[in-house]
């Protein structure tokens, strides 16, 4: 029984000497979650978009809507497990290259605060890179601290804005 869902985004901008392209890392990844971390129940397609911060290298990006069995807290554990089985190694700069990211966005429990684990995650809303993939798999799941869509956040963060005169 897998009581709990999350909304993951997926992020990689390295190759991995086994597997590859950023892309097919993420792919490779989500394969490595079933038993151990939960059932995959969906994955959005893969976008590239640019970096943030010093990395120079583009990301693949995805979203994937998990079940677990685990806490919020436990199933941060054991994303850094498959994280750390791709070859992630966390020293240095933040946000630079990486083989794999796994964060947690959203939970269907609501909100966790947390010392080391932030749900809904801090900077989702501003990210097209993760509300894209996000809104293409789970348009209808809730921000519990705005109570605004996935889908309707993707549209805020996108939409055309009149040039300032």
């Amino acid at each position: 029984m897998n009581p709990h869902l999350y909304l993951l985004a997926l992020g990689s901008n390295q190759r991995h000497p086994q597997f590859g392209r950023p892309r097919d890392v993420l792919e490779v990844a989500l394969d490595l979650m079933a038993p151990d971390v939960g059932e995959v129940l969906a994955r959005s397609p893969v976008i590239t978009s640019a970096p943030v911060g010093p990395s120079q290298r583009q990301y693949a990006n995805g979203a994937a809507v998990v079940a677990s069995k685990w806490a919020p807290c436990d199933m941060l554990v054991a994303l850094q497990a498959v994280e750390q089985a791709m070859g992630r190694k966390r020293m240095g700069q933040r946000w630079r290259s990486r083989t794999l990211d796994l964060d947690i966005i959203l939970w269907s429990g609501g909100i966790v605060a947390e010392q080391d684990l932030q749900i809904p995650h801090p900077r989702f809303r501003e990210r097209t890179f993760v509300l894209g993939p996000a809104a293409a798999i789970a348009p209808d799941w809730r921000d519990p601290v705005t109570g605004l869509t996935v889908k309707q956040l993707h549209a805020r963060l996108t939409r055309k804005r009149p040039v300032p005169r």
